[in-house]
């Protein structure tokens, strides 16, 4: 059924060996689009995602690259991502955590060298680190929640490319 394994990993990736040249896989996702799956292509790579109905915050997307080596053998390498929103605006949140903390860090040493009380800068270090602990948290409830659109995703890759798989 599923290459998919049981436990979610940040990224999973996938290869299928495909029986036809570089342009002939290329034709294959031109125009194409499913009930609730939109299909974009730019050259060797295809980004397949779901329609904006079908779509939750969660919702992952497919990334394919097409790569030729051999002629009339074609590799589809597949990674699975969440939306690039959503994945900017996380980094964006652990960046700011993480230079927060630093700078507090930075100040804690500080007042902690000339023998000022540093009580109100470790608390709210702590409180850095309970966010940092909530965001992955957070992060890992939102990868459950897309593994059924996950593999939905895979399953339609399946079903178009099983006539070309070599």
């Amino acid at each position: 059924m599923s290459d998919l394994s049981h436990e979610i990993v940040l990224r999973p990736r996938f290869e299928i060996s495909l029986s036809l040249s570089l342009d002939k896989a290329q034709a294959i996702f031109k125009d194409r689009t499913g009930d609730p799956i939109t299909v974009k292509q730019l050259d060797a790579h295809v980004y397949i995602r779901f329609k904006k109905e079908h779509t939750s915050f969660w919702s992952p997307q497919l990334h394919l690259e097409l790569r030729s080596y051999e002629d009339h053998i074609t590799l589809a390498q597949g990674v699975f991502g969440p939306n690039p929103t959503l994945w900017t605006f996380f980094m964006f949140l652990h960046f700011g955590v993480g230079t927060l903390f630093l700078v507090l860090g930075v100040f804690t040493y500080s007042k902690h060298s000339l023998g000022q009380p540093i009580t109100p800068l470790v608390v709210g270090m702590c409180f850095l680190v309970v966010i940092w602990v909530l965001l992955y948290v957070f992060g890992r409830l939102g990868k459950a929640k897309g593994k059924g659109q996950m593999e939905q995703l895979r399953n339609y890759v399946d079903i178009v490319l099983e006539p070309y798989i070599a």
